[in-house]
């Protein structure tokens, strides 16, 4: 048996693992264990988020291969681009949210520091704009 097929068999036997506790606290009355519902959940993802990486780190190449032709560089190309995207917009998009609620809050008993807030909004916006920037520079490396 490959490590691929491994990681594949392993990671939908954590997704049915975890639709059957669903359901099973769903029909139980979930409140009475709750602490058992998050402590199985808490250990049912520190399974399945690695699972989900290894299989994309393993998969992700031999996909982009067969879209491309080639496996070595151009397609840790496209997943190192798609990546950089991907990751600063995540990352962007939970600053703007911590900023802009503080912003909002800042706003709200002092109205003179609107521009103020909305440099700092824009600043962290900037981080998804770095990384579209550094995918085009790899995409057009390849």
């Amino acid at each position: 048996m490959s490590i691929i097929t491994f990681i594949t068999i392993f990671a939908a036997l954590l997704v049915l693992a975890t639709i059957g506790t669903g359901v099973y606290f769903i029909y139980k009355d979930a409140k009475a264990d709750q602490p058992r519902l998050k402590k199985f959940l808490r250990v049912n993802l520190c399974g399945f988020i690695p699972a989900m990486a290894a299989a994309l780190i393993m998969f992700a190449p031999t996909a982009v291969a067969a879209a491309t032709g080639d496996a070595s560089a151009t397609g840790f190309g496209y997943l190192g681009a798609a990546l950089s995207t991907g990751l600063a917009c995540v990352g962007a998009g939970y600053a703007v949210g911590v900023v802009g609620s503080a912003a909002l809050g800042a706003v709200s008993e002092n109205e003179k520091i609107l521009g103020k807030t909305l440099i700092y909004v824009g600043l962290a916006e900037g981080v998804a704009i770095y990384g579209l920037i550094i995918s085009i520079m790899i995409i057009g490396s390849l």
